[in-house]
């Protein structure tokens, strides 16, 4: 690979979600393995998860001040105008596909687009099919994170992408202190994720109001987000406060998963959610909506948890109800699921982006 030549990550946005966790996997391995890399985004609020060799193009202010994804997109055009349109080979982009098909067409530069979110989410009628269809066919190459991904790709688009899983590092988690969980006698449930309409934060309110009639239990939900007052609003409303504690973004979410029984997703939508994977990790019991994509292939069709249908907070409250950590069926899809996580390696992924990458560089 020719030292003169480099990869530009076009992020414009970088929050704190599962896209980002992988963006800071596969930039550091392509920093090891001699690649000249570049981050544009926004902001510079993510500096400390980056190997040193990467250079961060940004504005100066590392305070993220602005929500606004559409408003940070305009801004990182700004900097690729700038800084950048001249000076690498490739972009691989994170997050606003379109915008980046349209600089690489502009400036004659390869494209790969990770595609992070089902079609579902933003292909609405057969308008927004047509036109994201002509812009992904410019794209030189597209990677999805899961095979279901994959089929609901091609039949959105006629396009058929490459796939290759998240990848997972295996670290230690240390348990913490946290006063909330500590009645040993009730059910300790627990949802990692943005609060917004895409996680459907109400089915799991709906469900564990419905489930604390019948036995103990406690709900943590780790996140922030646009409908936090919403949630806050249903939780008093209800005389939920008690049960269920809304605790905000955490470093380590991780730590809080490790002493639950069980995490619940209850996702509309999903790519393939981190998340899932570190809770197989930290042996958790998982119940998640059986959303496109992502969670039906991490559970192997339920081997490894069980599947809801979205928004069926009925069948969530009867799963929750049922649940027993001592149940031997329970133990083995925990088992199984544990054993599963040899396909989201870290090495072997981020190798397949390497050879990706290295087509063209």
């Amino acid at each position: 690979m020719k030292k003169s030549k480099s990869l530009l990550i076009f992020i414009p946005s970088m929050e704190n979600g599962g896209v980002e966790k992988n963006l800071y996997l596969v930039a550091n391995y392509f920093a090891k393995n001699n690649v000249s890399v570049k981050i544009l985004t926004a902001f510079n609020n993510k500096r400390k998860f980056f190997d040193k060799k990467i250079k961060i193009i940004s504005l100066k202010n590392k305070d993220n001040l602005i929500n606004s994804r559409f408003l940070k997109t305009l801004i990182t055009i700004f900097l690729f105008f700038k800084y950048c349109c001249f000076k690498n080979n490739l972009i691989l982009s994170f997050q606003s596909n379109i915008t980046a098909i349209l600089l690489g067409l502009i400036f004659n530069k390869k494209i790969i687009i990770r595609s992070n979110t089902s079609p579902d989410k933003y292909i609405k009628n057969s308008l927004n099919r047509i036109i994201f269809k002509f812009f992904f066919n410019f794209a030189d190459e597209i990677i999805v994170n899961s095979y279901e991904f994959k089929k609901r790709f091609k039949n959105f688009f006629s396009i058929t992408p490459k796939v290759i899983y998240n990848p997972f590092i295996r670290k230690k988690c240390n348990k913490i202190k946290f006063a909330f969980f500590d009645d040993k006698q009730s059910l300790k449930i627990i949802n990692v994720a943005r609060l917004t309409d895409q996680k459907d934060h109400l089915t799991l309110l709906m469900a564990v109001k419905k489930l604390s009639k019948l036995i103990k239990c406690k709900l943590v939900i780790i996140g922030r987000g646009y409908k936090e007052k919403k949630l806050r609003k249903y939780i008093l409303e209800n005389n939920l406060q008690k049960i269920v504690k809304l605790v905000g973004y955490k470093e380590n979410p991780e730590s809080y998963i490790k002493i639950s029984d069980v995490f619940v997703s209850t996702s509309i939508y999903e790519g393939l959610p981190n998340v899932l994977i570190e809770s197989l990790y930290l042996k958790k019991y998982i119940i998640s909506s059986n959303c496109p994509t992502g969670p039906k292939e991490i559970l192997n069709n339920g081997q490894y948890g069980e599947l809801f249908k979205v928004g069926d907070y009925n069948q969530l409250f009867i799963l929750l109800k049922n649940f027993n950590n001592k149940s031997k069926k329970i133990k083995y899809k925990i088992s199984q699921g544990y054993k599963s996580l040899a396909r989201f390696d870290h090495k072997n992924n981020c190798r397949k982006y390497f050879q990706i990458i290295s087509k063209y560089l």
